[in-house]
């Protein structure tokens, strides 16, 4: 007979409970920045005060927006060239309508662990709630289950973001236009064609940051927060199509052989790794992680017969031995 697993509970002490959260698990609110061009103030306003006529006055500025108003931001002639001549065939305002603004505005709500205003895409859906969603982030519930399942520890989520901070400095952190990948990628998901809003609009390293490829401008595939957390670490072989990797190719300037072949780690990063002054800065900056340092040493040094310990004018014999016996 299969025994049962052992139930567990995750008792909570000294809980935060912010006052202007109690209460507001499912309540939605609309966020949006005011229409007034000379403010940058963002309102938060919530659903169901709305309603039909609603008037919303900007606490910053006193801009005025109400169901009935509208803002024009310019004024237009629209030409056409009949017969050598140009003809104004119509003439007008450029205006925004309120109402249309504030039914396209963000949906966001509070989470009731970390009490911080998110996007509801944040949220898990739940159907029997009445805002559709759980009352915990996404990332609450996931700390959560990791304490509860007892799979991760606080220390270790800490170790695998420093661990991301190594990959990242040996990488190169390259310069970031996110504006201009957005517009290469048509604010769409690469792989599924979703059309994104700001808050589900993810950058993933095309050439993963595990072989210590830079996330710059070039090396950025937009990607939705699902496909981007099913891509996560993979090579784009492990994820896309032949003809997405052929697209892949013209969208980001790597060659098709490289995106098409086998994980390949960063030419540069590596020779980086020669240089003993960057391997000296790395051990010192990161040695309360030594033991990433260690692992990604004898990554390299299986995979490639490259170690760059051998660069390093300062490293004790104590961590060779070690990273030795481990290896």
């Amino acid at each position: 007979m299969v025994r049962r697993k052992p139930y567990s509970r995750v008792k909570k002490y000294g809980q935060i409970r912010a006052e202007h959260v109690k209460g507001m698990g499912d309540v939605v609110y609309r966020g949006f920045q005011c229409l007034n061009p000379e403010c940058t103030h963002f309102i938060t306003i919530r659903e169901d005060q709305l309603g039909d006529n609603f008037q919303i006055v900007c606490e910053s500025c006193g801009y005025v927006m109400h169901s009935e108003g509208e803002t024009t931001f310019y004024q237009y002639d629209m030409e056409v060239e009949l017969g050598g001549a140009s003809i104004i065939v119509e003439s007008g305002d450029f205006t925004v309508l309120h109402e249309e603004y504030i039914k396209e505005a963000e949906k966001f709500k509070y989470c009731i662990v970390c009490n911080t205003l998110k996007s509801l895409s944040y949220f898990d859906n739940h159907r029997s709630r009445k805002s559709g969603k759980q009352g915990e982030c996404r990332l609450c519930k996931k700390i959560y289950n990791s304490i509860k399942n007892g799979t991760r520890l606080s220390d270790q989520h800490r170790e695998a973001a420093q661990k991301r901070r190594i990959y990242i400095d040996l990488s190169g952190q390259g310069k970031i236009n996110s504006k201009e990948i957005y517009e290469r990628y048509e604010y769409r998901c690469f792989k599924c064609k979703k059309e994104l809003s700001s808050s589900e609009r993810q950058l993933d390293h095309t050439l993963p940051v595990y072989y210590l490829w830079a996330l710059d401008t070039n090396n950025a595939t937009l990607l939705c927060r699902s496909c981007n957390g099913e891509k996560s670490g993979k090579w784009p072989t492990e994820f896309y199509n032949i003809s997405e990797i052929q697209r892949l190719s013209v969208l980001t300037g790597y060659p098709f052989e490289l995106l098409n072949g086998p994980p390949t780690y960063n030419p540069e990063a590596l020779e980086r790794l020669r240089d003993p002054e960057v391997v000296d800065q790395l051990l010192t900056k990161y040695s309360k992680y030594i033991g990433e340092i260690i692992k990604l040493r004898n990554r390299l040094k299986r995979d490639l017969n490259f170690d760059f310990f051998s660069y390093s004018r300062t490293i004790s014999n104590i961590w060779i031995e070690r990273a030795n016996k481990e290896l």
